[in-house]
Order: structure tokens, then C-alpha cells, then sequence
């Protein structure tokens, strides 16, 4: 399957830093990849994403991070930079709110990947929430250049499988939100691959320290919710 959706289209929207315009949940459409795995893409989703990017790109002290990998270190092909929610840059704080709205769990963890052009790359991989979360939801808002991005099921040793179906594809455009939940961690692997001729994008991605829902949670209460669990 192959989703491609055209760029935003912003009318002039400035984006602020620190005081966002209105997103926009009115493209939503979700695919189910299997039972129990679901990925949510808005299109347009923020607008004026064009100035966040332009900010990011300049005022965030970007990091290329090193890694042993395979009994080597390997310097990783992008840029990063993460924060807690309350020291993320602005308006990062203010669309957390709009998404713990939407999907009612706390996004408290900010990270960004900063794609220089079509040479920087991540490759196939579950994100490490899953260590901790049954269930986590992981939501990432795409500014600059559009890029594809892959959606593959694994196996039940981690190895590519095709339980689900195959490799899905979508193309997301600056401003475009996409949102990877149920056990999508777990049972699915995403990539974001080399690109030819690709222009600059950051991806700037929110996560939640507390497995269960907004709704759930209470000083005395701090069990996994048994929806999380199903």
C-alpha cells in the first residue's frame, strides 16, 4: 500500500515559535495494520510548520550521535536532540496539549531528527518505548522536505516477517502528523531510507513516560490498565 499526500498548503500561516496556529484534525484517516497495530496520518496538520523548521534548523544545538553496532561505531546519518516536554522548544508544549487531547496519554518526551538531505536515513527499527510500554503511542510531526516513510511487521524474534501483510509506504509532507500506536513498537518496525535528491526535514517526535491513559491514572492507582494489556 502506498499513501502519498501532496504538501501542505500554509496561505501564509506564520508559525511562531511559542504561539502555534491552530491544528487541523479534519484529514485524519487511520490504517489498522493488522489487530492489534494502527498508524494515524493528518495531513496539514500544523500549520505554518514552514518557521517551526526554519527555527529548529538554526536555534536547536543539533548532535551526531555515535553507536556500536555490529562490534563497530558507526556515526548515525542525521542530526538529533531531545528534551523533557518542559524544556522543549516552544511551541512544543502547546501541541502536546492538542495531542494528549486527541489520544489521552501524556506526551512528556520531546526528540528531533534533523534529515539534512536525501544521504541522512534511519534504518529499520522499533522505538525503545517499547521496553517499558504494551501499548505506547508515538507521535511525530513532519517539517521541511517530504520524505517516505516504511512500515514493516516482524516476527516473534524481532527478524522481518510478513505476519500483517508487507512493507507499507507513506510519503509525509512538512506539517503532516503522523501517530504509530497499539502494539505498532512492538510488532512493527519503521525506517525513514535514503532518498536521492531529497531536501532538508526535521521530525520532531513525542513520547509518554507513563504506559497508561490520561484518564487512568491517580496517585493510588499506578498499575497497567488492562486495555494495554489486550
Amino acid at each position: 500500500m502506498t499513501a502519498v499526500f501532496t504538501p501542505s498548503l500554509f496561505d501564509g500561516a506564520d508559525l511562531v515559535p511559542g504561539r502555534p496556529g491552530d491544528v487541523s484534525w479534519s484529514g485524519a484517516h487511520r490504517t489498522q495494520l493488522d489487530e492489534r497495530s494502527w498508524v494515524d496520518v493528518v495531513p496539514g496538520w500544523l500549520p505554518g510548520a514552514e518557521s517551526w523548521f526554519s527555527h529548529l534548523s538554526h536555534e536547536v544545538p543539533w548532535q551526531q550521535r555515535r553507536r556500536r553496532m555490529f562490534e563497530q561505531e558507526i556515526v548515525e546519518p542525521r542530526l538529533t536532540s531531545g528534551w523533557a516536554l518542559a524544556d522543549a522548544p516552544a511551541p512544543s508544549d502547546e501541541l502536546a496539549a492538542h495531542l494528549v487531547e486527541r489520544y489521552d496519554v501524556a506526551f512528556d518526551r520531546v526528540s528531533a531528527n534533523f534529515y539534512r538531505d536525501g544521504t541522512d536515513s534511519v534504518a529499520w527499527h522499533g522505538d525503545r518505548v517499547r521496553f517499558t510500554h504494551p501499548s505506547p503511542v508515538v507521535a511525530i510531526v513532519s517539517l521541511g522536505a517530504p520524505r517516505r516513510f516504511g512500515l514493516r511487521p516482524v516476527g516473534p524474534a524481532g527478524a522481518s516477517g510478513r505476519r500483517g501483510g508487507g512493507t507499507r509506504w507513506l510519503t509525509v509532507c512538512g506539517g503532516d502528523l503522523l501517530v504509530m500506536g497499539g502494539r505498532c513498537q512492538h510488532e512493527w518496525q519503521h525506517t525513514v531510507p535514503k532518498e536521492p535528491g531529497a531536501g532538508p526535514r526535521i521530525s520532531v517526535t513525542f513520547r509518554h513516560s507513563d504506559p497508561g491513559p490520561v484518564a487512568a491514572r491517580s496517585e493510588r492507582a499506578r498499575e497497567i490498565p488492562a486495555w494495554a494489556l489486550r
